[in-house]
């Protein structure tokens, strides 16, 4: 998978046991809360549910696909394009649902939201089917409006620049024409249609949707940009929202510009911890004695490979030579996941060999061909450069540039200067047709925030920030650099499953312990046991098996 397309986005243990109980109060929605949303006098159909038979995306084989719909129903609502003028035009929005595994105790309908923006939905009440929700939830998917299903949105112009972590400064007008190139092709695909795909719209379209399923008020369970999005539903539909979780959150106030910009900052913060810890551990890496030294290793060495990039045997396809801006890519997300740490010390081990001239065995190539593929940046889709503009961007190019210049600097990990660069918003061809949300909790119980402390794509600052503007509760994940911890983290999975199925909120303050990081003593560590052998298994069936716990290492 390239990364040309777009580089720019974007054993636990519970510290308190005090909880208290959610009321279960169900309180009438008022015609002004409609009307003042946007759904007032929209006519509300029942979905229609029946097999699913929705065509599979290039990465999934059918069967593979076909297995996420076992048990799942599928079905559409027609909603209306601009709610200012419903009669204006239609699009269609793709659901999905999951019965209650246990309908006597059945408490209505929990909405997911993977995040994106531009991420579809479907595929996600297959993936809680063992979860604690289950039981009592129908769960329900959708993809979003603009999104593959839902009326996807292109954009017809692709990127030309090769795009660098570290660019020279020569290359910054090209950059910015790039992005302006991709304005024009985004705004050519999307019409009039692209201004009204946005997050307030989407929440709209989810609260039609409530109607349709024939319920008085949701539930929600949203990650990434999911959880911005359940902050709008609450605030336009106070009302209608009942239990919500916000896992690995947004922050508020930094859409999206900065928000792209932090990512970058959160990967160097995390390749800054690992480069301590390897430095801690020199006896077994050999990677400096020093923070510092480490960190020069690495930079030595992404030079080098700038320079001579690594090609794998036979190119497999979609995956690019490993030069700098891989390695980048590479070393920024890897080392946000704890328990990688030992097999990215060897990593960059190894590159240094290969760098040197060494040849590319079968074992190699599998290892880094694993770490290659599963860091490279999602592309985005064309509702993706829809709804990042509906808030405003910088328009002095000086100041990207001389952002650029610092990134380039002090925050050259995954994305790097291309972070703070211009993108296709800062040249938007449309006025949004209303302001952003102000965000509130006024009408629906406390939910919950679950932020982790080294998360790069949602930095932890966020979590803090959404929970004290809804007021909710914030349950933090420490030392932990994963993304989603929902169904992934024993600790968050058990609060989260007793705050929705039961209404138990946790006490404020309350914390769970992230991966654990490698077993791997520090020099001269008197408590250590004798020193470690070699470890026998290959270190692509090492990195596999925590790609296995962790999902895809992607931004």
């Amino acid at each position: 998978m390239g990364r040309r397309g777009s580089m720019q986005v974007v054993a636990a243990t519970v510290v308190a046991a005090t909880v208290v109980a959610v009321g279960a109060v169900i309180t009438p929605v008022t015609a002004t809360a409609e009307e003042d949303a946007g759904t007032a006098g929209i006519g509300h159909r029942h979905v229609r549910w029946q097999a699913c038979d929705l065509a599979p995306p290039p990465y999934y084989t059918q069967e593979q696909w076909d297995a996420l719909f076992t048990g799942i129903d599928c079905g559409k609502i027609t909603v209306p394009v601009d709610y200012r003028s419903p009669r204006s035009g239609t699009m269609e929005i793709t659901v999905t649902r999951r019965k209650a595994s246990k309908p006597a105790e059945r408490r209505g309908v929990l909405l997911l939201n993977p995040g994106g923006p531009g991420q579809e939905g479907v595929t996600m009440p297959k993936a809680f089917e063992d979860q604690g929700i289950a039981d009592v939830y129908d769960l329900i998917g959708f993809s979003p409006r603009g999104v593959v299903y839902s009326g996807e949105l292109s954009c017809d112009t692709p990127t030309t620049v090769t795009e660098d972590s570290r660019p020279p400064d020569e290359l910054f007008a090209a950059i910015t024409e790039d992005a302006r190139r991709l304005e024009r092709g985004c705004a050519a695909a999307g019409g009039e249609v692209r201004k009204h795909i946005s997050t307030a719209n989407t929440a709209r379209d989810m609260d039609l949707l409530r109607a349709a399923l024939g319920e008085r008020k949701i539930n929600y369970l949203g990650f990434s940009y999911g959880t911005y999005l359940g902050a709008v539903y609450g605030s336009l539909f106070p009302h209608r929202l009942d239990r919500s979780v916000l896992d690995s959150s947004m922050h508020p106030g930094w859409l999206y510009y900065e928000a792209t910009k932090q990512q970058a900052v959160g990967a160097t913060r995390n390749v800054e911890a690992l480069a301590a810890w390897a430095a801690e551990r020199d006896g077994t890496f050999g990677l400096g004695k020093t923070p510092e030294e480490v960190l020069r290793r690495f930079d030595a060495l992404r030079g080098r490979l700038q320079a001579n990039p690594v090609h794998l045997p036979d190119d497999p396809p979609g995956i690019e030579p490993i030069d700098g801006t891989v390695f980048d890519i590479v070393i920024g997300t890897s080392a946000t996941y704890r328990p990688l740490w030992t097999e990215t010390a060897e990593l960059v081990r190894l590159l240094d060999s290969l760098a040197d001239g060494a040849p590319v065995t079968p074992e190699a190539a599998e290892a880094l061909a694993l770490l290659v593929d599963h860091s490279e940046t999602v592309l985005r889709p064309g509702s993706y450069q829809a709804v990042t503009c509906e808030a405003d961007w910088p328009t002095d190019l000086n100041a990207y540039y001389e952002q650029m210049r610092i990134f380039r600097e002090k925050y050259p990990y995954t994305a790097g200067a291309m972070a703070a660069a211009p993108s296709n918003c800062t040249f938007r061809s449309f006025t949004p047709p209303e302001k952003l949300v102000d965000l509130k909790r006024r009408g629906y119980p406390r939910g919950l925030v679950v932020q982790a402390e080294a998360d790069p794509i949602t930095p932890y600052e966020g979590g803090v920030v959404m929970a004290g503007e809804l007021d909710d509760r914030l349950v933090t994940v420490t030392d932990e650099g994963g993304h989603g911890l929902y169904g992934r983290n024993a600790c968050v999975t058990e609060l989260v499953d007793a705050y929705l199925v039961r209404g138990t909120v946790p006490a404020r303050g309350t914390t769970c312990a992230g991966q654990p990081r490698p077993d791997v003593p520090a020099d001269g560590d008197a408590t250590a046991a004798a020193p470690r052998t070699p470890v026998a298994e290959p270190l692509a069936d090492r990195i596999r098996s925590v790609l296995d716990a962790y999902g895809p290492l992607r931004h």
